[in-house]
C-alpha cells in the first residue's frame, strides 16, 4: 500500500520551523556551490569567446602563454610573405605580430597591486580581432606612447580611464580610449602598438603570430609546414582551440568549489538529520497508526526519505535563486597561466542550476536515511503507546 503523498507535505508545513530551519542551511550550502562554480564556467566561457575560427595561433614550442613564448624577427618575416596567407583589400598580408608582456599597477580600490598584460599589436592585429569595439576615445597612435584599455580593467586598477596616464618601466603612457572585448580574454588586456611595445619594454622578439589563412585548407598546411620546418621551432593551432586551451585557471576555482561544497554538505546533512529525527520523535504515534492500518515498513521508510528529499529540493531552489543576481557581475581573478589579472563574469546556467538542486537532494536523501530507517523499524506496540 503506498503512502499517500499529502501526509508527507503536510508535515512539511505542520512543523514549519523546523523546515524552515533546514531549507535556508541546504540553500545556503547550494549558494555557495553555485556561485563557485559559476566563476569557473565564466572563466571558461572567456575563454571560448576568444578568437577567430579563420586565425591560426603561432607561438613557441613548449611555452604555456603568450607571455613566455618568443617568436624571432627572421621566423616572423618567413611566414609573413607565405602563399598561404590571406590578403586584405590593399594586399597587405593578415599576419600580426604580437608583444606580450606584463606590468604591476595599483588597483583602483587601493588594495595593493597586480600584474596587467599588455599586448602590443599591428593595425593588422586589430582587423584579426573583429570582436573588439572600441567604446570611447579613439584608437592609439604609434610612436606617441599611447594605449587603449579594456572597459572592465579600468574599472578595476588607477590609471586606466581615458585621458589618465600611468608610468611603467621609466616611461608614461596615456590611456586614449576604452575598448570592449565582447566578454573575451581580451578584456583582461591593455593595446598598443607592437613595435613601440618591443621598444618601451626590451623585448627582442615578438610573443606570438596571429595569421588568417587563406581557406581552410591552407590553413591545415601552414600546421603542417610549421611542424616540418627546421627553422621554425613553433607551434600552430586555430585560435579558438589555444585560448580553449587556456583555461587552468578555473581547475583551481572548481577543485576550491567542491572542496567548499563537500565541507559545507556535511552540515547540511546533519542538519536535514537532525530535523527527520525530531519529525520521527514527534510523529512516533503516528507512526504505529501507520503500521496499524496496513502501511508497510518500506512504504515508511520511502515516506521519509521523499519527505527530506522535497525539504532539500526546496533549499536548493532558493540557493539558486540567491546566487541568481550574481549572473552577469564582473569579477576577476589572477591566471595561473599568465600571471596576471584575468577578468570575467559569474556565469550561472541552467545545466549549473540543475547541478545544484540535484546536489541538494542529495544531501537531502542522504541526512534523512538513517531517521527514516528508525522510523520504519520503530515497533508498533510501543509506538502507539507513546505519548
Amino acid at each position: 500500500m503506498a503512502l499517500p503523498l499529502t501526509y508527507n507535505f503536510r508535515n512539511v508545513l505542520v512543523r514549519w520551523r523546523a523546515t524552515l530551519a533546514t531549507i535556508l542551511g541546504i540553500g545556503l550550502v547550494v549558494a555557495v556551490f553555485v556561485l563557485v562554480q559559476s566563476l569557473a564556467i565564466g572563466l571558461e566561457k572567456s575563454a571560448g569567446n576568444t578568437g577567430d575560427p579563420r586565425n591560426l595561433m603561432i607561438v613557441r614550442k613548449g611555452s604555456t602563454a603568450e607571455s613566455t613564448s618568443q617568436v624571432s624577427l627572421a621566423q616572423f618575416q618567413i611566414i609573413r610573405y607565405w602563399e598561404l596567407i590571406a590578403h586584405d583589400a590593399a594586399g597587405t598580408p593578415l599576419v600580426s605580430a604580437d608583444v606580450v608582456t606584463l606590468i604591476s599597477q595599483p588597483r583602483r580600490d587601493g588594495r595593493g597591486e597586480a600584474n596587467v598584460s599588455v599586448r602590443g599589436l599591428t593595425p593588422v592585429g586589430m582587423t584579426l580581432r573583429p570582436q573588439v569595439k572600441l567604446l570611447t576615445g579613439r584608437w592609439f597612435i604609434p610612436g606617441k606612447r599611447e594605449l587603449i584599455v579594456s572597459r572592465k580593467i579600468a574599472r578595476r586598477f588607477a590609471g586606466f580611464q581615458v585621458g589618465e596616464s600611468f608610468r611603467t618601466a621609466g616611461n608614461t603612457l596615456s590611456v586614449v580610449g576604452e575598448f570592449d572585448g565582447s566578454n573575451s580574454a581580451f578584456d583582461s588586456e591593455l593595446w598598443m602598438d607592437a613595435d613601440e611595445a618591443r621598444s618601451l619594454f626590451d623585448r627582442q622578439n615578438y610573443s606570438s603570430l596571429l595569421v588568417r589563412a587563406a581557406n581552410p585548407e591552407a590553413s591545415r598546411e601552414i600546421i603542417n609546414r610549421i611542424e616540418s620546418d627546421k627553422r621554425l621551432p613553433l607551434l600552430a593551432e586555430p585560435e579558438v582551440k589555444y585560448y580553449g586551451d587556456q583555461t587552468a585557471t578555473a581547475l583551481p576555482i572548481k577543485i576550491l568549489g567542491n572542496f567548499l561544497a563537500t565541507a559545507m554538505s556535511i552540515g547540511a546533512v546533519f542538519a536535514a538529520m537532525n530535523t527527520m529525527y525530531a519529525s520521527v520523535g514527534s510523529r512516533t504515534r503516528e507512526i504505529g497508526t501507520l503500521r496499524v492500518l496496513g502501511f508497510r515498513r518500506r512504504t515508511i521508510l520511502a515516506g521519509f526519505i521523499l519527505e527530506g528529499a522535497l525539504l532539500a529540493a526546496i533549499g536548493g531552489i532558493l540557493g539558486c535563486l540567491l546566487a541568481l543576481p550574481l549572473h552577469g557581475v564582473s569579477t576577476g581573478t589572477m591566471s595561473f597561466n599568465s600571471f596576471s589579472e584575468t577578468v570575467f563574469e559569474f556565469r550561472i546556467t541552467p545545466w549549473l542550476a540543475v547541478k545544484g538542486i540535484t546536489f541538494a537532494i542529495v544531501v537531502g536523501v542522504i541526512g534523512s536515511l538513517m531517521p527514516a530507517i528508525r522510523a520504519s523499524r520503530l515497533p508498533v506496540i510501543a509506538a502507539l503507546k507513546s505519548l
